[in-house]
């Protein structure tokens, strides 16, 4: 499974299109609190569980998407104005999470929803 098109659709959210034509609209501050990178998300080293402290603070960019890359033939990476670039969203699991958030909405309908 491949994203063939993945766009920014207003300064909230982006759209995703997938090669079985499923469209899904994700918040931008649902894609970036999902951010799968170690300092984000944690990493297990020999079969330690480290999990980094949450940090209340709202760093100014936070949520908004500066670019998207894709990574090989497997991941999508992105940036974001805060300079964070370290998430690489394997394919698997940006479908997995947008089948978690979002209705099959194209970009038109999602601009309309509210």
């Amino acid at each position: 499974m491949h994203p063939i098109e993945f766009k920014k659709i207003d300064d909230q959210n982006v759209f995703v299109k997938w090669d079985d034509n499923k469209e899904y609209t994700l918040s931008m501050k649902y894609l970036r609190d999902r951010c799968p990178c170690a300092s984000c998300a944690g990493e297990t080293v020999l079969w330690r569980e480290y999990k980094p402290v949450p940090l209340e603070i709202l760093t100014p960019g936070k949520y908004n998407l500066k670019g998207a890359e894709i990574v090989g033939n497997y991941a999508l990476a992105l940036t974001w104005l805060d300079g964070h670039n370290t998430g690489i969203y394997a394919f698997d699991y940006l479908r997995r999470i947008c089948g978690e958030f979002a209705p099959r909405l194209a970009p038109d309908a999602a601009k309309n929803r509210g």
